[in-house]
This record gives structure tokens, C-alpha cells and sequence, in this order.
């Protein structure tokens, strides 16, 4: 059975840049840009915004998101096939295609429509209450996407 190094090595980059990608935007990108006044000393943007540039960056973060859904699926389908057969990796494969289809195909176009609505419509329960799910989501997708790095680097005897 002879395996090709450079789609797992492909697959492999995907999954960690994917990962540092989710932990730039979510622990580094979002602070700065929810809080400028700590940056600058002023506050030069106000919490919608702020919210209407975050909209946008994970709007187009999406777009990734689904390329690595359909990869993660697709790459782990034909392991399957193979013969590489792993709970672990199953359940987080799992994981990450369904939180990254959650967040690119249901929270954010529903942030977005709600921010489109006005600076009162974010202030709703319903607005928070979805913009939580979104924030737990993108945390379950960054475990996720841990786990199956690891896990796919000791299958393929690299750890």
C-alpha cells in the first residue's frame, strides 16, 4: 500500500494552519479590535463596528472553512477506505466538519443579517445568544482540529 507523502503533509498543514488560524482570530484579532482604546489610548471604534469589521473577517474566514470541511471529509473518507480505521479520529473529523459547516453556513451569515438590521437588533438576546453559540463553536472546532493533528501525526508515525 503505497501512500503519498505530500497529501498528508498537505492535509497535515491544513489542519495546523486551520487551528492557528481559529486561535489568531478568536484569542488575538478579536480582543484587538473589540478594544482599540487599549491600543490607542481612545476608543476609535464602537462595539457594532467593531462587530461589522469582525462580521467580515470570519465572512471570509468562512470561505476556508468550508475548503477544509470538504477536505477533512474527503481525505478522511479515503483513510477510511484504506483501512485506517480510528475512533479518535473519527470523532473529530466529525467534530471539526460539523462545527466548520455551524459556523460558516449558520452563525455567521445570521450574525451578519442581524448586524445588517442595526445597532439595535445586536443588542437582542436572540443577537448574543447566537453570537455565544458561535464563539463556544469556534472553541470546539480548535479542539477539534487539536485532536485530529495529533492524533493523524501519531497514525503516521511523525510524533
Amino acid at each position: 500500500m503505497k501512500r503519498n507523502i505530500f497529501i498528508d503533509f498537505a492535509y497535515l498543514i491544513t489542519l495546523a494552519a486551520t487551528f492557528g488560524a481559529v486561535v489568531v482570530l478568536g484569542a488575538v484579532a478579536a480582543p484587538i479590535i473589540f478594544h482599540t482604546e487599549n491600543v490607542l489610548h481612545y476608543a476609535v471604534l464602537d462595539s457594532y463596528n467593531a462587530g461589522i469589521i469582525m462580521g467580515e473577517i470570519f465572512h471570509r474566514f468562512s470561505y476556508w472553512v468550508y475548503f477544509l470541511a470538504f477536505f477533512v471529509t474527503v481525505y478522511e473518507l479515503i483513510m477510511y477506505k484504506k483501512g485506517q480505521r480510528d475512533s479518535i479520529i473519527f470523532a473529530s473529523s466529525v467534530t471539526v466538519v460539523f462545527s466548520s459547516l455551524m459556523f460558516s453556513a449558520i452563525y455567521s451569515p445570521k450574525i451578519i443579517s442581524m448586524q445588517r438590521l442595526g445597532a439595535e437588533a445586536t443588542q437582542s438576546d436572540t443577537f448574543k445568544n447566537i453570537h455565544l453559540a458561535s464563539e463556544l463553536d469556534f472553541k470546539i472546532l480548535a479542539t477539534a482540529l487539536f485532536i485530529l493533528f495529533i492524533r493523524r501525526l501519531m497514525l503516521l508515525k511523525l510524533l
